[in-house]
């Protein structure tokens, strides 16, 4: 089975820039998609030849929005506060959260999509983060309780390690790279969770998911790791291979980011 998550920085001008010709060549079962920013019925219709489509848009126009797409039937989907608790019906909380379950011959498999906000120190965008935190790591408790094999994937909008970001030192009191959000990845990890992508390439520099458009980040590799599948350890036991798609040049880029592509050494149904 391969999973897919990327953030798409808006799917309408991603389509536009090439985006459906890199999921041609994916050969992916499931992709997950963050910072959609679109009404869902553009979304249905952008993927209705050979998806299952299911998705969150957000309350407010133009901001977040998450989908999953699937070649195989979804079931038992939940969005936003169905799933998080009655605390993420806050606007800035919707378009946050989409899961479902998708077949494999070894067992069904809860996959997630989200986008996690960006945060920015000292203000309500920063409270909302760590209250979104709290609300994912809280559902992320049950998942593992509930299921065997999970993966929960999207846009954390946080490098974990020094590994995880380019300029670490830079970028020590800033948004991403605080160590109140890191600490939330250490306690995803202390409960049982893989970081499937760190766990298959070993510990090195990267491989980095995101670079900001401006400037010469993209042509220097001067990127954060901010991008995840988190899977349980039994779903991660099966996990085989990961590998970043970065774009051969900053001209051919649909996103800011890159799709982290992760296989799993699952049976087809």
């Amino acid at each position: 089975m391969r999973i897919v998550t990327v953030n798409v920085n808006g799917v309408r001008a991603a389509l536009r820039k090439g985006m459906q010709e890199w999921l041609d060549a994916a050969d992916a079962d499931v992709v997950c998609l963050q910072e959609v920013r679109a009404p869902e019925e553009i979304v249905q219709d952008a993927f209705a030849a050979g998806w299952n489509v299911a998705q969150q848009a957000c309350e407010i126009k133009g901001r977040a929005g998450v989908a999953i797409l699937s070649r195989e039937p979804l079931t038992d989907v939940r969005v936003g506060a169905e799933a998080l608790g009655e605390a993420a019906t806050d606007p800035a909380h919707t378009g946050r959260w989409v899961e479902a379950t998708v077949p494999s011959a070894d067992g069904p498999v809860r996959v997630v999509s989200v986008y996690v906000h960006s945060g920015e120190v000292g203000t309500p965008k920063m409270e909302a983060k760590f209250e979104f935190l709290d609300l994912m790591t809280a559902r992320m408790a049950a998942l593992a309780a509930e299921h065997e094999r999970v993966v929960v994937m999207g846009d954390i909008n946080t490098a974990h390690t020094q590994r995880d970001i380019r300029n670490w030192k830079g970028n020590l009191k800033s948004a991403g790279f605080l160590p109140e959000e890191r600490a939330y990845l250490d306690r995803w990890i202390e409960a049982g969770w893989v970081d499937t992508h760190r766990t298959l390439v070993g510990e090195q520099d990267g491989p980095y998911t995101w670079w900001s458009m401006r400037g010469k980040a993209f042509d220097t590799d001067t990127g954060w790791r901010i991008d995840y599948q988190y899977a349980t350890p039994q779903m991660a036991a099966s996990a085989s291979a990961a590998r970043v798609d970065r774009a051969a040049s900053w001209g051919a880029r649909w996103s800011d980011h890159a799709p982290l592509v992760v296989d799993y050494a699952l049976g087809a149904r």
